[in-house]
């Protein structure tokens, strides 16, 4: 997903829980609904996280300095898991806390009316958020599956979004039920067991929202389409006989690092490898201006391993066929 249309999704997505953050406060003021008021902190939290990410963003496209060589990409990927840890602290948290409370110490609702007008506004502007979420993530995903594609994704705010507002939906729905089975059987305990249900929901999103953030910022690889085309590249300049993908690692969305081993022609001069290696940098940056960093290892062909991504030279081995060259990429 591009960066524009990411801080974009966050953008909206700030501006519906702010709007349903709001009503719901004014609305659990009015009612005494503690699932409504847990509705409410749910929605500042998610607020709160949109603003995280969104400087998160803005960090991450910081220049390289002296202190940070590699750049600030992984900001995003730092305040992407501070916001799952909101979730759960903050978000799960304090749902619990009032379902407990209003469990022990149960009040009756009054106006309870008045919260299905919010449940309905609320529906509808988390409702339009996640859909353009949806269609934003859809459009990034390509042919994987939903579950696939925030796996294998290395931009949080796409999925980070379209997983709260999904557990925003839910939670509506919880809190919808709770309010109904409240006020119809006169007992206002399901208020908070409803309040209950909410926590659980969002403690299970904060915990894939945690478990995908701390991968990123750990160090996951770029994508084999792109380790490949990395390969492909080394192997079309003149000079270089083979090459390896040593390692890839994603430091933003936009941002890869990737070192490489290279064998070079035996009857190359100094210049000549200097010259190869500048022409590489040229031509995968050209094609692939996400590759931020390039390091090269030379190295002789009898000391080189055997690892996927090799590629045979020109002049001492054969060309691969095109079957067994996908199979050695893989």
């Amino acid at each position: 997903m591009a960066a524009a249309h990411s801080k974009s999704v966050v953008y909206a997505a700030a501006a519906g829980n702010l709007m349903v953050a709001l009503t719901k406060f004014a609305a659990a003021w009015w009612t005494g609904s503690s699932a409504m008021f847990s509705e409410a902190i749910h929605s500042v939290v998610d607020t709160g996280n949109q603003g995280l990410l969104l400087y998160g963003m803005r960090q991450a496209k910081k220049t390289p300095d002296a202190s940070h060589p590699l750049g600030y990409g992984r900001e995003l990927y730092f305040w992407s898991f501070i916001v799952a840890l909101l979730v759960f602290t903050v978000g799960a948290g304090v749902a619990f806390y009032e379902g407990i409370e209003h469990i022990l110490h149960p009040n009756a609702m009054v106006d309870a009316h008045v919260n299905y007008i919010v449940y309905g506004c609320s529906i509808l502007f988390e409702g339009t958020t996640w859909i353009y979420a949806l269609v934003e993530f859809g459009k990034a995903k390509g042919d994987a599956g939903y579950i696939e594609a925030i796996i294998l994704s290395k931009d949080p705010p796409g999925f980070i979004v379209l997983l709260e507002d999904t557990a925003a939906l839910i939670g509506l729905a919880i809190a919808a039920a709770g309010t109904f089975a409240a006020t119809y059987y006169a007992m206002p305990m399901l208020d908070g067991v409803a309040s209950i249900g909410i926590s659980i929901v969002l403690a299970l999103t904060a915990f894939a929202l945690a478990r995908e953030s701390k991968g990123l910022l750990i160090g996951e690889p770029a994508r084999p389409g792109l380790r490949d085309a990395i390969v492909k590249a080394a192997r079309d300049i003149d000079g270089i006989d083979s090459a390896q993908i040593v390692f890839t690692v994603h430091m933003a969305p936009d941002q890869v690092i990737a070192a490489l081993s290279l064998e070079f022609r035996d009857t190359l001069e100094t210049p000549e490898i200097e010259r190869a290696i500048t022409a590489l940098e040229r031509a995968i940056h050209d094609r692939h201006p996400e590759v931020i960093a390039i390091f090269v290892k030379p190295q002789a062909a009898a000391t080189q391993p055997t690892l996927p991504g090799r590629f045979p030279g020109r002049a001492k081995k054969p060309p691969l066929s095109d079957s067994s060259r996908e199979t050695a990429s893989a």
